[in-house]
């Protein structure tokens, strides 16, 4: 009788334990570690998505989140990308934070997604789509009209410029050409402009600019907008010898634009906040895990234009500095 009643207490602790292994998020399911935010962003290699997911770490230790980093190994491969939040989708993540390799190639998966009830949260770069919760990231119209700011801070009196633009499918390119083109356009002493697009990387937006340069001597600014094509127009400025007499302005911050910049080979970089779009968007994710669904739905991380003239201000020290991820 007496080893009947120890059995039935054994039991019932038995069940007891299980009861709050499961409450407390200790059993099979948090033993697998389920993903509950997937990061996909167009490149994992760059110092801007470096900086992107330094930011997504400190809201993800903060909101006490487990956040997965994906990308591809090109700014242009969309089809690795639809991949990877398709993978999410098996997953059953809560929230994709997204930054798009093409506006539109990357929407009907990202419809997709959002059909199945994952919460879809865009940085930097936007997708083409209606069922986004919210979209963080430079205001892309406006940054265009800061550089042209920055193109006409020039002296002559006739400027011929060239833009090296990137994947013509990329929405940020596209919207950054236009806030730059309708500002500078209103400026008589813009005789003409030039537009080629490259690949989104160095050893193209290089080759390309040196070929744009060289056939046409008049050029005297050149202007493009990402990290990759601001690295590759910097080193056909230093392949051709013309930092004298070309102004350059570019995209972003890294160690070796910035000391471009101190060289000139650059003479002005547009800078993002890609620490904040990181840490932004899993913060923007968690509050949807939570249900809370009234916050913006478009939220600007600004830029600054920073230049030989400032960049040893301690402001500008900041914005180029302070958010570089440690090791």
């Amino acid at each position: 009788m007496r080893k009947q009643k120890m059995k039935k207490i054994l039991s019932l602790l038995a069940a007891g334990v299980l009861l709050l292994m499961s409450m407390s998020g200790c059993g099979k399911e948090a033993e697998t570690g389920k993903t509950q935010v997937a990061m996909i962003v167009k490149s994992t290699e760059s110092a801007f998505f470096k900086s992107v997911f330094a930011g997504a770490r400190a809201a993800a230790t903060e909101y006490n989140l487990n956040v997965t980093f994906n990308g591809p190994e090109s700014e242009e491969d969309y089809v690795t990308q639809n991949e990877m939040v398709r993978q999410a989708m098996e997953d059953g993540v809560d929230v994709i934070v997204f930054s798009a390799v093409d506006y539109n190639a990357n929407a009907e998966i990202i419809g997709q997604a959002a059909q199945r009830g994952i919460k879809i949260v865009v940085i930097d770069s936007d997708v083409n789509s209606s069922m986004v919760s919210c979209r963080i990231g430079t205001n892309n119209l406006q940054a265009g009209v800061k550089a042209a700011e920055a193109a006409l801070a020039v002296g002559e009196d006739e400027l011929y410029i060239g833009i090296v633009n990137y994947d013509v499918n990329s929405a940020n390119g596209q919207q950054r050409e236009l806030g730059f083109r309708q500002t500078v356009e209103q400026d008589p002493r813009v005789k003409d402009i030039t537009t080629i697009n490259v690949l989104s990387t160095t050893e193209d937006a290089r080759a390309g600019a040196k070929e744009m340069l060289l056939s046409d001597s008049r050029i005297n600014v050149v202007v493009t907008f990402n990290e990759w094509t601001s690295l590759g127009v910097g080193w056909a400025i230093r392949d051709l010898d013309r930092g004298d007499r070309t102004q350059v302005v570019a995209f972003d911050s890294n160690v070796v634009s910035v000391g471009m910049l101190e060289t000139g080979e650059v003479d002005a970089l547009i800078v993002q906040n890609p620490y904040a779009m990181g840490y932004l968007g899993v913060e923007t994710a968690a509050n949807l895990i939570n249900g809370q669904t009234g916050g913006p739905s478009v939220i600007d991380t600004a830029t600054t234009i920073v230049t030989r003239e400032n960049m040893y201000e301690r402001e500008s020290q900041k914005i180029l500095f302070s958010f570089e991820e440690r090791k």
